[in-house]
């Protein structure tokens, strides 16, 4: 749905870089690099942005 604001398992604030990591990818770079490049280095915190599945546009005609 909307990223979490903070990973799960660390507590890391990870919304600040949803948009440009989201941004880069639909560029086509790669995302272990521009991951490196928003300096998310733990394992726990790169999955919550790689896994994440953007939904809200599809819930929004429902409101």
């Amino acid at each position: 749905m909307i990223i979490p604001v903070r990973c799960f398992t660390c507590g890391t604030l990870i919304a600040d870089k949803w948009d440009e990591f989201k941004i880069k990818i639909q560029e086509g770079e790669n995302p272990e690099k521009t991951l490196d490049k928003l300096n998310v280095k733990r394992w726990c915190c790169r999955r919550m942005l790689v896994s994440h599945i953007d939904l809200i546009e599809d819930f929004l005609p429902f409101t």
